[in-house]
């Protein structure tokens, strides 16, 4: 299982339910890598999508809400559920898109992070853990880019101390 996220450096990625900043480039790196494969969302940020379900992905949902439903995706409501919903996927074609809490809560499970560093720090009301302190190490890191004045590297971990959910 992978993540997925755009960061700021103090790990900000997000205000009032929304991205805080807007980086084309950022949001195709994001289509090209989830497209065709299982991407999971917590149920506010399934919610916040422009277009859901995200086509040409199997969308699932993780809610505690029980009379929650997501037209198009899979709804599980517990982590069992989920495990036993992505068990007969390759771990390889799994993403967790967030929001945070749902970050959070699979970062050990992930042995992949597909991070977009934005070398930046500003104003934000959602965060996730710094990967860093989470086990994960850097593999591999873009040269700086710019756009719309900000600037960013995609970045790739590996997590030293995956927790296995599959038996």
């Amino acid at each position: 299982m992978n993540l997925i996220v755009a960061v700021t450096k103090d790990y900000a990625i997000g205000k009032n339910n929304n991205l805080l900043f807007h980086l084309p480039s950022d949001l195709a790196y994001f289509k090209k890598t989830t497209t065709g494969k299982v991407v999971i969302f917590g149920e506010r940020t399934f919610l916040s999508l422009p277009k859901r379900p995200l086509p040409n992905r199997i969308n699932i949902v993780l809610s505690d809400n029980p009379n929650f439903v997501a037209e198009g995706a899979t709804v599980v409501h517990n982590l069992p559920d989920l495990f036993q919903k992505i068990k007969k996927f390759d771990d390889n074609e799994i993403f967790v898109c967030g929001g945070a809490s749902i970050y959070n809560l699979m970062m050990p499970y992930c042995k992949t992070a597909y991070i977009t560093m934005i070398d930046k720090i500003v104003p934000a009301d959602t965060y996730i853990k710094d990967i860093t302190k989470e086990g994960y190490v850097l593999q591999s890191e873009t040269e700086k880019q710019t756009e719309n004045g900000i600037d960013f590297t995609f970045q790739i971990y590996k997590n030293k101390n995956i927790k296995k959910y599959k038996n």
